[in-house]
C-alpha cells in the first residue's frame, strides 16, 4: 500500500497516537531547531566554503554531526516548511507551491510533542496559510525588519532586525518556561532570503573585498534542455537595481509591492546607515558605466556580499544560542538542529534563488548536536531529506510516529548505525510556475537522485536531463541522449515512476508505464 493512501479525510487529526513510548525512561531532551531561509551549503565553513567564514556553525558541526547528503523534496519556502512539519511530500500536505493550501488537519511534530507534554514554541517566519498549530506560543514575522509581531498572545510591540529579534524572543521564552518540562523551540529566520538586507553591525563586512566567483557564473546553458535558458533568475539581467542591488531609484524605476513591503519597516536611522555604507560604491559604479562581463561581475559582488552579510547574522545567532545553553546548564540535554528550508544558487549557472533540482538548490545544510548521543565531529553521508526531520523529533521525544509520515527518523544515524532499509535514492517534485509572473519561471519538474546519478523530468517542456554527478558535479552536460547511458537512464526512469507510485504522487502528469 502506498504510504499516503492511509490518509483519509479529517479523521487523521484525531486517529493517530501521540502518547510517549512507555519504554522511554530517561529524561526527554529539549529540542532547539534553528531554521534558516535559503542558506546554501556553499556559505558554511564546515561544508567547505571558500567564500566566507562561519565560526559558530563550524563549532556546532565540530561538536555534533554534519549531514553531507541532505536534500529537500521541493525547493521553495512554503512547501519546505510544510514538509518539515508533517514529514510528508507536498502532494500530501497540499502546499505544493507558495500559493496553495496547507492541510492543517495532518499530524505534525509540533502537535505530537505538545500532546506528549512538551512546551512548544515557534518564532519567526511561518509562510503557511494557516495559523501555527501545535505551539503553546508563537510569534510570526516576515522580512528583515519588524515593527511588531503577530503572536498567539496578540500583537507584540517589539521591533528590530529580525535575526536578532527572533533570537532574543526565543531565548526569553526558554527563560520563562516551566523548568520541569522539556521544551521544543523552533526558531525560523528570514535570512538569508531575498532581498539580502544586512543588519547594521554587518554593513561593512566584505567592503573592499572580492568574493571568489563560481566556475559557472557565465554559464550559457548550452549543455542543458531549453528550460534552463528560459529561467528568469539570472544575476546578469533579473536582479532589480533598487530592491536587490541597493542602487538609487531613478525616475524611470518603481518599487514593486514586495519591495515596498520589505522596506517600509526599516528605521530611518538604518536607511541612513545604508546610504553611508553603499553610497561610495554606488557612486563609483555609476561613474564606471560597466558593460558586459564587467557589469555581471559587479552585480555578483553586490549580491553575494549582501547575502554573506546576512549569513554572518545567522552565524552570530547560533553563537548566542550556544552560549545561552551553556550558561543555563541546558547544553547537555538539548538536541540542537540547524537546517535551511532549501539551498540557494550563489551565482552557480549565473543564478540567484532556488527551485531547480540542480545541486545548489536541492542540497540543504543540516547539522545536529546532542552531547552523549551524537559523536562530536561525525559526518553522515546517507541520503537524507527534510521529510526526515519530523519523525526524528518524534522518536527523540518518545512519541509514536504516525502513518502519514513519509520520512524516516535520523535517530539511528546519530549513533552511526545504518538502518537496514535506508533509501538509496531521493524523490523531488517542484510545481510552482505562473505564466503571468515575470520572475523565476522555473518549469515544473520532478526527478530522482542517487549518490551518483540524477534524472530530471521537466514535464512542462517534455524534456529530460541526466547527469553523472561523479564526472560532472556542476551539471553542465546533459547525457540523456547518449547511447552508452541508456541502460542506466532506463533503470532510473522505471525507478522514478515506481517512486511516484510509492508516494502516491498524482500531481503533475499522469502515471504511464
Amino acid at each position: 500500500m502506498f504510504p499516503c493512501l492511509l490518509i483519509a479525510g479529517l479523521t487523521v487529526a484525531v486517529s493517530w497516537v501521540q502518547i510517549p513510548d512507555e519504554e522511554v525512561s530517561a529524561p526527554r531532551p529539549n529540542i532547539l531547531f534553528v531554521y534558516a531561509d535559503d542558506h546554501a551549503e556553499a556559505a558554511i565553513g564546515a561544508y567547505g566554503s571558500r567564500i566566507n567564514q562561519t565560526p559558530h556553525l563550524d563549532r556546532l558541526a565540530a561538536q555534533g554531526m554534519r549531514f553531507s547528503q541532505s536534500f529537500v523534496v521541493n525547493s521553495i519556502c512554503g512547501p519546505a516548511r510544510a514538509s518539515i512539519l508533517t514529514g510528508a511530500h507536498a502532494h500530501v500536505h497540499g502546499r505544493v507551491n507558495n500559493r496553495s493550501p496547507f492541510r492543517d488537519d495532518l499530524p505534525t511534530w509540533a502537535k505530537a510533542l505538545q500532546a506528549s507534554g512538551y512546551q512548544t514554541a515557534m518564532i519567526g517566519k511561518w509562510h503557511l496559510p494557516t495559523e501555527p498549530n501545535g505551539f503553546d506560543f508563537w510569534a510570526k514575522t516576515h522580512g528583515y525588519y519588524a515593527q511588531g509581531l503577530q503572536s498567539s498572545k496578540g500583537k507584540l510591540e517589539r521591533s528590530g532586525y529580525t535575526v536578532d529579534l527572533i533570537t532574543e524572543l526565543g531565548l526569553e521564552w526558554i527563560e520563562n518556561r516551566e523548568a520541569d518540562k522539556p521544551f521544543a523551540l523552533w526558531l525560523c529566520h528570514n535570512a538569508a532570503h531575498r532581498t539580502w538586507m544586512p543588519g547594521p553591525k554587518h554593513l561593512k563586512l566584505y567592503r573592499g573585498q572580492t568574493i571568489p566567483e563560481p566556475a559557472t557564473l557565465f554559464d550559457d546553458y548550452a549543455g542543458r534542455s531549453p528550460a534552463a535558458a528560459l529561467t528568469q533568475m539570472r544575476i546578469s539581467r533579473d536582479l532589480f537595481p533598487a530592491y536587490d542591488l541597493k542602487l538609487p531609484v531613478t525616475g524611470e524605476q518603481v518599487l514593486d509591492a514586495a519591495a515596498t513591503r520589505n522596506l517600509k519597516p526599516v528605521p530611518e536611522g538604518v536607511r541612513k546607515a545604508w546610504e553611508e555604507s553603499y553610497g561610495p560604491e554606488n557612486l563609483a559604479f555609476q561613474q564606471a558605466n560597466l558593460q558586459g562581463e564587467a557589469l555581471v561581475r559587479w552585480k555578483y559582488q553586490r549580491y553575494i556580499q549582501d547575502y554573506l552579510r546576512c549569513v554572518a547574522a545567522l552565524d552570530d545567532s547560533i553563537g548566542t544560542v550556544m552560549e545561552f545553553l551553556d550558561q543555563h546548564g541546558l547544553a547537555d540535554n538539548t538536541l540542537v538542529i540547524y537546517a535551511s528550508d532549501q539551498g540557494f544558487f550563489l551565482g552557480e549557472h549565473g543564478w540567484y534563488d532556488k527551485r531547480w533540482m540542480y545541486e545548489p538548490a536541492l542540497k540543504t545544510p543540516m547539522i545536529a548536536r546532542w552531547p552523549g548521543h551524537i559523536q562530536a565531529g561525525s559526518v553522515c553521508d546517507a541520503l537524507v531529506q527534510n521529510i526526515d526531520v519530523a519523525p526524528t523529533l518524534m522518536e527523540v521525544a518518545g512519541v509514536k510516529i504516525p502513518e502519514t509520515v513519509q520520512g524516516k527518523s535520523l535517530r539511528p544515524w546519530f549513533q552511526n548505525q545504518a538502518p537496514e532499509s535506508w533509501r538509496d535514492a531521493i524523490y523531488y517534485h517542484y510545481q510552482e510556475y505562473d505564466e503571468g509572473r515575470i520572475q523565476h519561471r522555473v518549469a515544473k519538474h520532478c526527478g530522482i537522485r542517487t549518490k551518483r546519478y540524477k534524472l530530471i523530468w521537466i514535464y512542462q517542456h517534455d524534456a529530460w536531463e541526466f547527469y553523472d554527478l561523479q564526472q560532472d558535479p556542476d551539471e553542465m552536460n546533459n547525457l540523456y541522449g547518449r547511447p552508452e547511458y541508456q541502460d542506466r537512464i532506463q533503470a532510473l526512469t522505471v525507478r522514478l515512476l515506481a517512486m511516484r507510485k510509492e508516494f502516491d504522487d498524482r500531481t503533475g502528469p499522469p502515471w504511464t508505464d
